[in-house]
């Protein structure tokens, strides 16, 4: 390769098609063979596009877009448009995390490539875990509105807006709403969603 064609700098909209693709991979838990194989090209091509060093070219769209079960039009998108990348999650487009708790909500606020989980966690009046439970990790929360009775190693901590914690995952812990109004939480985990066996 000439060390001209090296040194070239990537296209802008290449490297956020590329994130993009990398994103929408990652959200769906698949390897690049595995996508490379759902969309018939090759490993090396789909790493080219992610890297944002190839453009995704017409052919390539339509069975890319089909293996990631999504309209062509999400991966060639406009930067100004409202679309989540590899790096950011727009307000817009939250996924919901699934709760087995009645008057709880989780929205997914980190993007595939970040290494904590962020969620927006919502809580009802009276709603609350069905359990005290316990997983891996630590996490840290940040109480936004209303407010939080939080269990932690059978102590409990009655939090207004303002307010914050922090605690190893591997103790005890559970939460409920005390308040009439509802409660949103901003809480942090070291864990992946779907490494979080929890009674929410």
């Amino acid at each position: 390769m000439d060390i001209a064609d090296e040194a070239k700098p990537k296209d802008d909209a290449d490297v956020r098609v590329g994130r993009r693709v990398r994103a929408l991979r990652l959200e769906r838990k698949l390897s690049l063979a595995e996508l490379a194989a759902k969309a018939g090209i090759s490993i090396g091509a789909l790493s080219q596009i992610e890297r944002g060093m190839s453009s995704l070219r017409v052919k390539v769209i339509w069975p890319l877009a089909a293996a990631l079960d999504i309209e062509p039009s999400a991966l060639i998108a406009d930067g100004d448009e409202a679309v989540n990348d590899l790096y950011c999650v727009r307000a817009d487009t939250r996924r919901a995390i699934p709760v087995k708790s009645e008057g709880i909500a989780k929205a997914l606020l980190s993007p595939p490539a970040a290494t904590l989980t962020g969620m927006l966690v919502t809580v009802e009046a009276g709603g609350g875990t069905a359990e005290a439970y316990a997983h891996a990790g630590h996490e840290f929360g940040f109480v936004m509105t209303g407010e939080v009775e939080l269990v932690v190693d059978a102590t409990a901590y009655v939090l207004k807006a303002g307010d914050s914690f922090g605690f190893k995952s591997t103790l005890l812990h559970a939460f409920r709403n005390p308040g009439a109004e509802r409660c949103q939480i901003l809480w942090v985990n070291t864990t992946k969603p779907s490494e979080v066996r929890d009674g929410a």
